[in-house]
């Protein structure tokens, strides 16, 4: 029997036990921009696919096997780590689809398939665009199994930033650590541990929805990635600069941080965006506070880095560091990407009630 210790090793990484629940391939698939975005990358592009051999990453419920059976494939590898492999298996044969798609039970590090393939297909899709660490194995599967002059589905991509105010956000935060302002909590004084708590609190990436008003600035900064040259070494070490002018006076409480990503084919690019001012995905967006505000006005400039920096729970250490061009005022915090907040405003959660419930035309 494991001990404690082995139990929450495993909790810490592996993301398996999660991703074989029906429930959870449920809500990815149930995201239409999502699903709708790989459909419609996948069957407009159908003269790359017609007859090619293709291999699907982290397939989970083998949607996009399927997607690329329909859109003319010869051969679909299909490979899954977690049991969720079984149910794959099942879908595929129900729709008579599994004379071209194979499932492959197993993590792409330890499997092999019989050939090279021409295209890899897979969303290896987190918060923040590279939460969970999949990039790194669909960034493997291209050095293991892609021919020359492959293709990448989806095949670049770009993580933007922008500076933002929040006060409602911000002040939720600092209250959450008030019980630790008690000098005589039963005749105790916790007051000691209020700096930390606070920092406990504003470590946490803050996931959802938020109005794209909220931004200081119409200029965000953009990361591009590109999915057919990155290194896994320059995944493991992500940095981002950024320079943003601020088009209102406010407080800046921190940076907002979204993704997209694109389906480049012979006959069409498509993208799925996840901007606050684009339609909801289960990814939403990710904001960064600091803990110390930076007052601007319209017109000024921020300038700093987003550092990112692999770790034990696959996931990133991350460090913004923001400064007041022109002046020596300064703001910097560190964050746990995997200890996220999931956060909703009213209208957030007016917005997430219309989220789309059947799919888009196809």
């Amino acid at each position: 029997m494991k001990d404690v210790k082995d139990v929450l090793a495993d909790a810490k990484t592996d993301f398996r036990q999660y991703y074989c629940m029906i429930r959870n391939q449920q809500n990815m698939l149930e995201d239409h921009v999502r699903t709708g975005g790989y459909q419609q990358g996948i069957l407009q592009n159908a003269k790359d696919f017609k007859g090619k051999v293709v291999l699907d990453v982290g397939a989970g419920s083998g949607i996009l096997s399927m997607f690329a059976a329909k859109a003319g494939a010869r051969k679909v590898y299909a490979v899954e780590a977690s049991d969720m492999a079984l149910s794959a298996r099942k879908l595929i044969k129900a729709n008579g689809l599994e004379h071209i798609v194979t499932v492959v039970h197993g993590r792409l590090e330890e499997v092999d398939i019989p050939e090279k393939v021409d295209i890899i297909v897979s969303e290896p899709i987190g918060v923040l665009l590279v939460h969970e660490r999949m990039l790194e194995s669909y960034v493997a599967a291209r050095d293991k199994f892609l021919r020359p002059g492959g293709l990448m589905f989806p095949g670049r991509s770009r993580i933007s930033v922008a500076p933002f105010s929040d006060s409602t956000l911000y002040t939720e935060q600092q209250n959450k650590s008030a019980f630790w302002t008690s000098a005589n909590y039963y005749g105790i004084d916790v007051t000691s541990l209020h700096s930390d708590a606070e920092k406990e609190q504003f470590c946490q990436p803050v996931v959802g929805m938020f109005d794209p008003n909220l931004l200081i600035s119409s200029d965000p900064c953009h990361h591009p990635i590109d999915f057919a040259t990155i290194t896994p070494k320059e995944l493991h070490n992500i940095t981002i600069p950024f320079q943003c002018t601020v088009n209102k006076t406010a407080l800046c409480h921190g940076l907002a941080t979204w993704f997209d990503f694109s389906f480049v084919g012979t006959d069409a690019v498509v993208t799925i965006d996840t901007s606050p001012a684009a339609p909801v995905t289960h990814w939403q967006q990710c904001r960064l506070l600091l803990r110390d505000p930076i007052a601007v006005n319209a017109s000024q400039t921020l300038s700093g880095t987003l550092h990112m920096v692999v770790n034990e729970f696959l996931s990133y250490d991350v460090t913004l560091e923001m400064s007041l061009d022109g002046t020596k005022i300064t703001s910097k915090n560190e964050y746990q990407l995997q200890n996220q907040l999931y956060y909703y405003t009213p209208a957030a959660t007016a917005a997430y009630q219309a989220y789309p419930t059947t799919p888009a035309a196809s």
